[in-house]
């Protein structure tokens, strides 16, 4: 136990955590450290951070910040979150130094080699018996806080240097995380694990899971050529280890659990790898709901999961508890601004999801570019009269927009370019008012997929469609978008006969959308898109091999357009049959069997190829 000034011992018993608030309200300095007092003022800081706690856990950690390697982490962690949430360059720039400071006294614990040793290490690896158990943690702290470090410097600045210096750090972070898994496959047969042991086996799991994992995500080509270079993008491995963490009683449990919950909740619907997997969400978040009730955190991601549900309502209801429980970090807000936008949009609750809106572009500076864009195209869906009550000037939104768009490790973001693109009718002097800009929007985030799941909110949608689609048509004068928001409405009235299950109609729709593609000038996504879509609804109807024609036929296509080239008619785009049967082996029994789900990575096309469409 940690020895305190006034020499008493502070008990951390597993059985007093669930009342954890009231049992540290003062929380003496530490006098002494070692591992073991270490991880367990450690676990005293995270349960003060799940309880909203957050400056007081930063207190807790200060004294010993730069003498203890997992106070040294636990400290730079918290203030690097802030940096990511405020992305305030003077919060990057702390975030940095602190992080700096940390990997220095995690490197002072690590073992250190001489030249001879260095040499012999090349050829043969460190075994476990070469290696003290707070070398091993040091291994460990050494990696999360080089990892922490180059996600700061990727967005510290765009320039190339910086770039290439973040993923150096991510290179060497990957290793030790390797090197240490190899230790713990040495030792699992060591009958005298410790505590401390446990810890350890915690943080290898966290890296090789998360690094596999997200590895994953990326799209084939740049996956095989990281391989090449030593990484590794396993998923199944990758959700293997995180669950085995997430199930343990390690200091990384917890952060086992949100990575599996971002990957779920996130992740898997942006990416389309798969339909979030809720089932294992709600268990992995339920023991945490009753642990820490009031947790900002928690509460979120129990917001989340209502959401992918389809239970609207609650999740709003949930958001609201979240902004209560905290007032120190508002950037949580805005994260439960950002779900509540969406979750009014999903109800047409046009004059709520604006107000949210408008909070986010003053308040939150993650991407004023698409903030003030949502902003922009929720104020076109409103009626005149509500709309002049709110005193904006559309026009002028729209114009902001290009102005505001950033840059992350010297890369624009697909979605502020998408955002930028379509807010450039506005920029002449006559300005041509885009159609439903936010149901299309909704498009893009992948949001019918989620409003799908409620038949009376995606009848109201299909209704406010058809309405603009009637209107369209009435028009006599047509200016050159027409084509483009004609086959936009069809793409999206395609979509909600989809989900209400009327298939022939939503096939007629996109099919519609296909016949047409000469005749589209600006919005060429629409496309390559719908034929991904009718892709989806032949696999939905179990017509395999037509399924597989279209979506190869579209990511055929997003590579013509990818390259520039001049585009060819989309029936005429060959398909090789070997490519078809190795799609349809991977794809449909690999995911189609297995989970029953979406074609894993071809919903990538929604994220990744925004680049090369939005250019």
């Amino acid at each position: 136990m940690a020895s305190v000034g006034n020499g008493t011992e502070e008990s951390s018993g597993g059985g007093e955590e669930e009342n954890f608030e009231d049992a540290f309200e003062n929380i003496p300095v530490a006098s002494k450290m070692d591992l073991k007092c270490a991880l367990e003022e450690c676990s005293m800081a995270l349960n003060l951070f799940l309880n909203n706690k957050f400056s007081e856990a930063l207190e807790l950690l200060r004294p010993w910040s730069k003498d203890s390697m997992y106070h040294a982490l636990g400290y730079s962690t918290i203030l690097v979150m802030q940096a990511a949430m405020t992305f305030e360059q003077q919060d990057i720039q702390m975030g940095i130094s602190t992080m700096k400071e940390a990997l220095q006294t995690c490197q002072r614990f690590r073992k250190r080699n001489t030249v001879v040793e260095s040499l012999s290490n090349l050829v043969s690896k460190q075994s476990a018996d070469q290696l003290s158990e707070e070398e091993m943690h040091a291994e460990i702290c050494y990696a999360e806080c080089l990892l922490q470090k180059a996600a700061l410097t990727f967005v510290q600045d765009e320039n190339m240097i910086n770039f290439i210096k973040g993923g150096l750090k991510i290179r060497t972070s990957y290793q030790i995380y390797k090197e240490c898994h190899q230790v713990l496959q040495m030792t699992q047969g060591n009958k005298s694990k410790t505590e401390t042991y446990y810890q350890f086996e915690g943080g290898v799991k966290l890296g090789i899971g998360a690094f596999n994992l997200m590895l994953s995500l990326l799209p084939g080509r740049i996956l095989r050529l990281l391989e090449f270079i030593g990484f590794s993008g396993n998923r199944e491995l990758g959700l293997c280890q995180l669950r085995e963490g997430a199930s343990g009683s390690s200091l990384r449990a917890i952060l086992c659990t949100f990575t599996l919950l971002v990957y779920h909740t996130y992740v898997s619907l942006i990416l389309g790898t798969g339909e979030a997997n809720l089932q294992e969400a709600d268990s992995l978040l339920e023991p945490y709901l009753h642990k820490f009730p009031n947790g900002s955190i928690i509460l979120f991601y129990a917001a989340r999961i209502d959401i992918l549900k389809g239970n609207f309502e609650k999740a709003q209801l949930r958001f609201q508890e979240c902004i209560a429980a905290q007032q120190e970090w508002k950037q949580i807000h805005h994260l439960c601004y950002w779900e509540l936008m969406w979750c009014c949009t999903f109800q047409q609750n046009w004059l709520q999801a604006y107000r949210y809106a408008d909070l986010l572009s003053k308040e939150s500076r993650w991407s004023k570019a698409i903030y003030v864009f949502q902003k922009a195209a929720i104020l076109c869906m409103l009626p005149e009269d509500d709309l002049e009550r709110t005193g904006e000037d559309i026009v002028s939104l729209f114009r902001q927009v290009d102005g505001l768009k950033q840059r992350i490790a010297g890369k624009s973001i697909p979605t502020e370019k998408f955002a930028v693109r379509k807010a450039r009718r506005y920029a002449s002097s006559q300005p041509v008012k885009l159609i439903l800009p936010a149901l299309e929007m909704m498009y893009v985030w992948n949001g019918f997929a989620i409003v799908g799941k409620r038949a009376d909110l995606t009848e109201s949608l299909l209704v406010t469609i058809e309405k603009e689609e009637t209107a369209l048509q009435n028009e006599t004068n047509h200016n050159e978008y027409y084509m483009d928001d004609v086959c936009m409405l069809q793409l999206l009235k395609g979509l909600c006969l989809k989900h209400l299950g009327r298939l022939m109609q939503a096939e007629l729709c996109f099919s519609k959308v296909v016949q047409s593609e000469k005749q589209i000038k600006y919005d060429s996504y629409l496309v390559p898109f719908t034929l991904y879509e009718l892709g989806l609804l032949y696999k939905q109807q179990d017509e395999r091999e037509k399924a597989i024609r279209y979506i190869e036929t579209a990511k055929a296509w997003m590579k013509l357009s990818s390259q520039k080239k001049s585009r060819r008619p989309c029936g005429t785009i060959p398909v090789k049959k070997d490519e078809a049967t190795a799609t349809l082996k991977y794809q449909f029994l690999d995911v189609g069997e297995k989970s029953g789900k979406h074609f894993m990575g071809l919903q990538q096309c929604y994220w990744f190829s925004l680049n090369a469409i939005s250019s």
